[in-house]
């Protein structure tokens, strides 16, 4: 006997569709059971559409974030995660995401990450260049910036963040971690 094989889902399907092996939960956006009463967050999965991301989040200059698994979203509580676009030729202001570890997985574009370097004794700017399927690792509190050097393609990467929002701490210049400007 061939394994049951589950419905594709409709293009033409209405967002409010539900699951159908569980019908009796209702779809992101509708968490009440039939009766009425609420089906806690953090009781169930979420499932967040493309087309359904959060603009409403911590905003750097020169790009554009937009949230997936959130807190506000899903009731996430140490995790934050969605995506973020770069313009064609374009570079985001400097920061960084506080005490929060950053990990970037490079969908679409040819994005570049810069951040300052001093282990040669002397501050020097590099420049990682990526491709899709490519990672990239931002440790908490590093200063840096994304930039977009196609002048024709946007560039998309998703992100994930140890902390359950988008903390972003916009910087009006990079500097080596620990040697902040102004500090003695």
């Amino acid at each position: 006997m061939a394994p049951h094989t589950p419905p594709k889902p409709s293009d033409e399907a209405a967002p409010t569709q539900q699951d159908a092996f569980h019908p009796h939960l209702p779809d992101n956006g509708h968490d009440h059971i039939g009766d009425g009463s609420a089906l806690p967050l953090r009781a169930r999965l979420h499932h967040i559409r493309a087309d359904a991301l959060d603009g409403d989040t911590a905003q750097t200059g020169g790009m554009r974030r937009f949230a997936a698994i959130s807190g506000r979203t899903v009731g996430s509580e140490r995790i934050w995660m969605g995506q973020t676009h770069v313009a064609p030729d374009t570079a985001s202001s400097n920061h960084h995401h506080g005490a929060s570890e950053t990990a970037i997985h490079v969908v679409k574009g040819h994005p570049e990450f810069v951040f300052l370097d001093d282990s040669s004794g002397m501050p020097e700017e590099i420049r990682i260049r990526t491709a899709p399927g490519d990672y990239i690792f931002v440790p908490p509190f590093v200063p840096h910036r994304e930039e977009n050097p196609s002048p024709d393609d946007e560039a998309v990467v998703v992100i994930a963040r140890s902390t359950q929002e988008a903390i972003v701490v916009n910087l009006p210049e990079l500097y080596v971690l620990g040697k902040e400007p102004g500090r003695d």
